[in-house]
């Protein structure tokens, strides 16, 4: 493929040909990333051909993915999910200019569905008949949804705290999924085996470059969604640490390419107990596993996989890091609905609870211009958005008892 140049070393800068390697750095071991030739892509890919292009998806960008056609897609659409102009939360915020990337408008209903479109794609350009992943549950259903009307077998691997929704997706779908009586850490370990032992394709994240380039994707869309600006702040959840480092190199891309012309700053949110790639960033020490408990399980992490890249990508993007407790998630979770009309799964509210955490401390200006990336749906995880909330009232159908019920909670 003329168009990518080589698969480099994320941590010792080893170059490796397109076929040398599915996944990691065969040096040190080291995740890799996808670089093309920069200047041979210029020609194809440029504001004049961007904007005349009527397609409305992630294949827009197909002359900087790791894909030769669109013939082996999956048949639904992935990206160009709607930006928001919020408003009323930013005031709430105090924030003048916020806007939501809403990307539970995605076939599954989240943000991985731009990774495991290009993962599969590139699979089956390369003959791939059993594509695998391990998920907290997100990139799961995910790669269930991708596949499901795809001549492709698919086993998945998830923890058995994974939600229920995201479980029924995946049987949905016409996965196999696989249970595994631990963590997130403990099935993604397990997934490493099964790929080397039966040779199943791995699509999962921090294991397989081309996830990155998918979810590069998204800042693409933003800058052509502000009219070919960047904001000033762009506030990503963050587990694993692929999808801030996706979102950086897709920024870092389009300015290579000459499209925009600055670069935002990013700020990883993580919970509290899930902060080993904060606590890695501010210490500039090596990521550390951490207890990765939280509420939020899209971003519940004990080691994250693309640790180093997303340090990197926050470090590079001069942004910084937050943490929020799980009551600040939660409470979240409504503030977003009646600011924004989005309903968003915890981890995705965690962006706004760390807007929060950071304007209070002083890092965001009022008159800067933020993004909140909200990356799942939130009737992904309904038992976390019912502790967020009231119970409902429950009377009998009878005008004196809603009366009463009016009356006594000052209703009406």
């Amino acid at each position: 493929m003329k168009k990518i140049k080589t698969l480099q070393c994320i941590r010792c800068g080893k170059d490796h040909k397109l076929l040398e390697t599915k996944y990691i750095c065969t040096a040190c071991g080291g995740n890799l990333q996808v670089l093309y030739d920069y200047n041979l892509i210029k020609k194809r890919l440029n504001y004049d051909e961007l904007k005349d292009n009527p397609e409305r998806s992630i294949w827009r960008y197909l002359d900087i993915l790791p894909v030769t056609s669109i013939k082996n897609v999956p048949p639904v659409q992935v990206g160009w999910t709607p930006l928001y102009r919020a408003e009323k939360l930013g005031d709430e915020a105090g924030i003048n200019n916020l806007w939501i990337k809403d990307e539970g408008r995605n076939p599954s209903a989240s943000f991985k569905d731009r990774a495991s479109a290009v993962v599969t794609a590139r699979a089956l350009e390369i003959e791939e008949r059993v594509i695998t992943c391990a998920s907290t549950g997100n990139a799961a259903s995910s790669l269930a949804c991708l596949t499901g009307s795809l001549d492709m077998k698919t086993m998945i691997f998830v923890p058995e705290t994974a939600p229920a929704a995201k479980v029924a997706q995946l049987l949905v779908f016409g996965a196999t999924v696989i249970m595994v009586k631990g963590t997130y850490d403990d099935a993604f370990e397990l997934c490493l085996k099964a790929s080397a032992e039966y040779g199943w394709y791995n699509r999962s994240t921090g294991v397989n470059p081309f996830t990155r380039e998918g979810k590069k994707t998204c800042a693409f869309e933003i800058c052509e969604q502000l009219d070919w600006e960047t904001p000033d702040k762009v506030f990503v959840p963050v587990g694993d640490g692929n999808i801030i480092s996706g979102i950086w190199k897709g920024f870092v891309e389009f300015h290579r390419l000459g499209i925009i012309e600055r670069l935002p700053q990013l700020v990883a949110v993580q919970a509290e107990h899930s902060d080993s790639i904060k606590r890695a960033f501010e210490s500039g020490t090596d990521v550390q596993p951490v207890s990765g408990k939280t509420v939020a399980d899209s971003i519940s992490v004990s080691l994250p996989r693309d640790g180093m890249a997303a340090v990197m990508a926050i470090k590079d993007s001069e942004g910084f890091a937050v943490s929020v407790t799980d009551a600040e998630i939660l409470a979240a979770i409504p503030r977003i609905a009646r600011g924004s009309n989005v309903f968003a799964e915890p981890a995705a509210a965690a962006t706004y609870a760390g807007l929060l955490k950071a304007v209070k401390e002083g890092k965001v200006k009022e008159n800067e211009s933020v993004v909140l990336l909200v990356t799942g749906n939130g009737l992904k995880d309904i038992q976390s958005a019912m502790k967020s909330v009231g119970k409902p009232y429950l009377i009998t159908p009878d005008l004196g008892e809603l009366k009463k019920l009016v009356s006594e909670n000052k209703l009406a």
